[in-house]
């Protein structure tokens, strides 16, 4: 069967799921579909939209927003290269791994701006640096997650051959990894922030292995074909102001808006558990995620801008331990175009409003 069309069949039947929850969008306003890179919707993920579709900032934009969560990023970039989705959220590598092959995609909304990933083990683990991965196995999400990209770069810096030192495997998400860390059948994981929060609460304390080669590269964003940045500025622009308004309420009062994601997307909403204890872990899980939506440590003042300067050197650091074959210019990756746009608004209203917010 054809790429594409596979694709395609693949994004119906999630699509065909969602769609149950989704209402249709409200008379005069502009559906946009939008692709979040982890097979679950976390609270790390899904609170900034939830917050603002709770808020009605996105109704405001004229817009009503779809989120749909697809594999990893990697899909996350295919699916916008064939016009599957208008945007997506991915990681910085598979973009420019797809740049190199002529897709012309960029980056307009840098979310989070420090990495997530990381390889992460068991609190009582005997591996205390990279080197000491040499001949372990490290789960991933899943084979199109960035975090097999991770693995590789930081394997190669910390001088290790990624081809044969180390074993990447499947290993799944929240409880999954967690029981096979128990179990010992995996040593590492190479996922993320939010999802090592998810296993801390299935049980199993986690230890973070030295980011310092990465932890000033920009991470997830928003990306979307360089014609749409052009012919649907207003949209992505109102899309991107929306956003960062729910990024902003959800860092002043996470429980607030982890409460609206429940809410505002009920399949989020963990079983078998109180609200009290829901609520509990699923702060806890996006607390792991603030500290990357922050503006401070990435040296930008503006929400959803890129530091060109940040990406021009984690590109140098993929092309310098063979995650890229060539030399990828920042330039290509990314645009700030939208930024002004984007920022007009006052973010401490914003925040005092999450502050002043009382759940219902």
């Amino acid at each position: 069967m054809h790429k594409r069309a596979r694709f395609s069949i693949n994004v119906a039947i999630l699509l065909s799921v969602l769609h149950l929850a989704a209402p249709l969008a409200a008379q005069g306003q502009t559906r946009i579909r939008v692709g979040t890179c982890a097979r679950t919707l976390t609270a790390g993920v899904g609170s900034q939209f939830a917050v603002a579709a709770k808020m009605g900032w996105f109704a405001q934009e004229g817009l009503d927003v779809e989120v749909v969560p697809l594999t990893g990023s990697t899909d996350c970039v295919k699916f916008v290269a064939t016009r599957e989705f208008l945007m997506t959220l991915p990681s910085m590598e598979p973009l420019a791994i797809a740049r190199q092959q002529g897709v012309k995609i960029k980056n307009f909304y840098t979310a989070y701006q420090t990495p997530g990933y990381a390889i992460a083990v068991p609190a009582d683990s005997p591996i205390q640096r990279l080197t000491d991965l040499k001949g372990k196995t490290i789960g991933v999400t899943n084979m199109a997650s960035a975090g097999v990209i991770i693995a590789r770069a930081l394997a190669a810096a910390s001088g290790l051959n990624p081809d044969t030192d180390i074993n990447l495997v499947v290993a799944g998400e929240g409880a999954q990894p967690a029981a096979l860390l128990r179990s010992k059948q995996v040593d590492a994981l190479s996922q993320f922030d939010t999802q090592y929060a998810l296993i801390e609460n299935a049980g199993v304390k986690l230890r973070i292995l030295d980011k310092r080669p990465i932890e000033r590269f920009p991470s997830n964003g928003f990306i979307a074909l360089e014609e749409t940045i052009q012919s649907r500025a207003k949209d992505l622009a109102g899309f991107g102001r929306a956003y960062a308004k729910g990024t902003i309420f959800t860092i002043a009062n996470p429980e607030a808006a982890v409460r609206m994601l429940y809410e505002v997307y009920p399949f989020t909403r963990p079983t078998g558990k109180d609200e009290a204890t829901a609520v509990r872990e699923d702060v806890h899980v996006l607390r792991a995620r603030i500290p990357q939506l922050k503006l401070e440590p990435a040296g930008v003042r503006r929400w959803g801008e890129t530091n060109e300067a940040n990406l021009r050197e984690y590109m140098d650091f993929l092309l310098k331990w063979g995650v890229l074959k060539q030399r990828v210019d920042a330039a290509e990756l990314m645009t700030n175009e939208l930024i002004g746009e984007i920022n007009r608004f006052d973010p401490e209203a914003v925040a005092k409003a999450a502050r002043d917010y009382k759940s219902r």
